[in-house]
């Protein structure tokens, strides 16, 4: 990266840094169960709802439950279901209309990160009408409150049920990108491990991993708080101590509870403290080839640590040690080390492959320009890459998944990025 685009990413980073305590970050509102919605409505003074989730998640049965608690309250409501991974601007428009006809006002994102960020998005069009998604992409660009959201995650990793930001592809160029604003963070987060009981161990698998993602990068970025690492800290505990166990029995109501709450953490912490290249990355193939999003992270996440050296050698001894697999006697590096083969021992034990097949070489550029552009200066990353480092990443997803080839391309990426250890 040129020596002046690298001062000014530090530099906008550094002032985003000092900002945080004025900022006003809230937390949403914890709810145990979908039964007590009505309730909330109600206090609200609000009568009219927007259920925004998918085909999967309708023939499944999992809204089940919430419209019964609808229905025996009184309160109207109508589904919109056809939200699909990556939402694109086409679903937003059609909840949005259905938001209009309806004369909502009150939205729930029932679902993944893809409903909830289809519903953030709903909001934001329904307060600001005259305005496109693209017009709001990036930084504080909503400004008006929403109408009353709540989200209910049924899968435990992407966090958007804490977070500022909607992430949106477009549905003409698939260009994926994000709208970040405080109005954007739910007023209430519905943290019921019964609507996730019947999510497949792959899924549960993938957006573990993606809640994973979301702490380890919050953690080793530049603009952590003592509270924000804290969160990431917890959040690593309970992933190394649960995920497994949702994985292999996914009716287990402790291990899906705990898994929410990791999720929670862990979106509580990158609200604030933000992510990194991985998630960059993993957006860009998102909106190219619709890869799901914690699936792209998952295979991500070992190969872009490597990547950032020596720089991140003692963060990732402290989650470590959260994680289980070294102890406070543990050499950093070492630990570190530990950290990365545990996460790709993770991906193993979870059928998650070292390469995403969708990639065309030919695509390479224009997607490290679509990671380049969302990550800098705005993701405070302990090493900064511009597009033409962040394109080897691509070239190494497209490799062969032999252990030599893995090794060699890691460690080429390791090795280039020694130089910029100092950043």
């Amino acid at each position: 990266m040129h020596q002046v685009k690298k001062v000014y990413c530090r530099v906008f980073q550094g002032i985003l840094k000092f900002a945080l305590p004025f900022l006003p970050y809230r937390t949403p509102g914890v709810v145990g169960s979908v039964k007590k919605i009505p309730e909330i409505i109600q206090k609200k003074k609000c009568s009219q709802v927007l259920i925004i989730t998918d085909q999967g998640i309708r023939r499944l049965g999992l809204t089940d439950r919430l419209e019964r608690a609808l229905l025996d309250a009184g309160i109207n409501y109508t589904i919109y279901d056809r939200t699909v991974a990556n939402p694109t601007t086409a679903n937003v428009d059609e909840a949005l209309e259905l938001y209009l006809e309806n004369h909502c006002d009150v939205i729930i994102g029932f679902g993944g990160g893809s409903s909830m960020d289809c519903a953030k998005a709903v909001g934001a069009r329904a307060v600001k009408p005259r305005q496109p998604l693209a017009k709001m992409r990036g930084i504080l660009k909503v400004h008006h409150p929403l109408p009353l959201l709540i989200a209910i995650p049924t899968t435990a990793g992407t966090g958007s049920e804490t977070t500022l930001a909607a992430v949106i592809t477009d549905a003409k160029t698939r260009h994926k990108y994000a709208i970040n604003d405080f109005p954007l963070i739910p007023k209430y987060a519905v943290l019921d491990p019964k609507v996730t009981l019947s999510l497949p161990p792959f899924i549960t698998a993938t957006t573990g991993m993606d809640a994973l993602t979301h702490a380890v990068e919050a953690y080793i970025g530049n603009s952590t708080t003592p509270g924000t690492r804290k969160n990431a800290l917890m959040a690593v505990e309970l992933i190394f101590q649960n995920l497994d166990t949702a994985y292999t029995d996914g009716n287990n109501i402790e291990a899906r509870r705990n898994m929410l709450k990791a999720s929670f953490y862990a979106g509580c912490a990158f609200t604030k403290s933000y992510v990194g290249y991985v998630h960059a990355v993993a957006h860009s193939l998102g909106g190219e080839y619709n890869v799901p999003h914690g699936l792209a992270n998952a295979v991500l996440l070992p190969i872009v640590l490597e990547s950032y050296g020596e720089s991140i050698h003692k963060k990732l001894a402290r989650l470590a040690i959260a994680a289980g697999v070294a102890s406070k006697d543990t050499p950093c590096e070492e630990a570190a080390a530990a950290l990365i083969q545990a996460i790709k021992e993770m991906k193993k034990r979870f059928q998650i492959g070292d390469t995403i097949k969708e990639i065309r070489e030919e695509d390479i550029p224009k997607l490290s320009h679509y990671a380049d552009k969302e990550a800098n200066p705005l993701y405070p990353v302990p090493v900064l890459m511009d597009a033409s480092k962040l394109a080897d990443f691509y070239y190494a997803l497209m490799e062969e998944p032999t252990s030599s080839n893995t090794e060699e391309s890691a460690e080429t990426i390791k090795e280039a990025s020694h130089d910029k250890a100092g950043n």
